[in-house]
């Protein structure tokens, strides 16, 4: 290895060419030294204004008391090893992983300390967004379950005919699926109201339906429970209502308004052209589900109109309660 002054100058440019904040603190916790690198990592212009400075001040909130633990560990001859926000010295803030060790003297005394922080902000930021993701993840495979277990439950009743309850119960857990699927490729917690509205056309392969109404971003939870209810809607279409028809017709539109001071969704399912339509003896699950679960999910009110010359299901609900999961 180099020797003399040549062995100097490879020290010196190793410490200028890290991208650790390598510094000596004296025994009492003030900073005597920081490498050029260092300077550089924490955008230090003039080392002057800082020398002297108490170091464990430069932590914020629990970094400062592990600052303060790292010391004293150095002290008694001890290496430590902690992580924790600092600012660097133009304000900017950075996590830091920081390990903290006793320089001895010829005698075995501790004479000073040594401290190496690495800047591994970007790492903090990946890991929070993980378990932030993790969060989202559990959230929403919980208010799924929830749908097919209230699904599961309304539809294969003990006394149903298995041979229709089968098939209705998978066709209702495929829209579901449909649902799950469109959120997944909107690649964030939430999805748009058109999106689904597109999706049900796509999905019942008519062009009769026509769709129409504001950008209005949805929650994991609002998303799926109206994606049930458009999937029951259609179907209930298809088979008896309007779109059982040729000359039938469906309009889904939805708007929003701020009369009472806070902004309303205020969305309608109309059919027309269909066959005449009368009252059910009894409700079903997707009557019920539609007009009971899908306000309670939104926390607003809903109707089914059986109008003589078409449904009419509409509902209304406070826009912010579309976005909270």
């Amino acid at each position: 290895m180099f020797e003399g002054p040549d062995s100097f100058r490879f020290v010196a440019a190793a410490f200028a060419a890290s991208d650790d904040c390598i510094k000596v603190i004296a025994i009492d916790g003030s900073l005597q030294f920081m490498t050029e690198g260092g300077q550089r990592i924490m955008e230090v212009d003039d080392f002057s204004a800082i020398k002297g400075c108490y170091w464990p001040d430069f932590w914020q909130g629990i970094g400062n008391k592990d600052a303060i633990a790292a010391i004293d560990e150095a002290r008694a001859g001890r290496a430590a090893r902690f992580t924790g926000y600092a600012n660097t010295a133009k304000g900017n803030e950075r996590y830091w992983d920081v390990k903290v060790s006793p320089i001895f003297n010829e005698q075995g005394a501790v004479e000073s300390i040594l401290s190496i922080s690495r800047d591994i902000t970007a790492l903090k930021a990946f890991e929070d967004e993980q378990i932030l993701l993790r969060n989202e993840l559990a959230h929403r495979i919980k208010n799924i379950l929830a749908l097919v277990q209230a699904v599961a439950s309304q539809t294969l009743k003990d006394d149903a005919d298995m041979a229709t309850a089968k098939p209705t119960f998978l066709s209702r857990l495929g829209a579901l699926s449909r649902g799950h699927e469109i959120l997944i490729n909107a690649q964030h917690s939430s999805t748009q109201m058109s999106m689904l509205a597109d999706a049900v056309v796509q999905d019942h392969g008519t062009d009769r339906v026509a769709v129409d109404g504001p950008e209005i971003n949805l929650s994991a939870k609002c998303a799926l429970a109206l994606t049930l209810a458009f999937h029951e809607l259609a179907t209930n279409a298809l088979k008896y209502g309007a779109l059982s028809r040729e000359t039938g017709r469906v309009s889904l539109t939805w708007t929003i308004s701020s009369e009472t001071g806070e902004p309303m969704l205020h969305l309608t399912w109309r059919e027309t052209g269909g066959p005449e339509v009368s009252a059910p003896s009894h409700k079903g699950f997707g009557s019920r589900m539609i007009e009971k679960a899908l306000s309670s999910y939104l926390g607003g009110t809903s109707c089914i109109d059986y109008r003589k010359d078409g449904l009419v299901f509409s509902i209304s609900a406070p826009v912010v309660n579309l976005t909270e999961n």
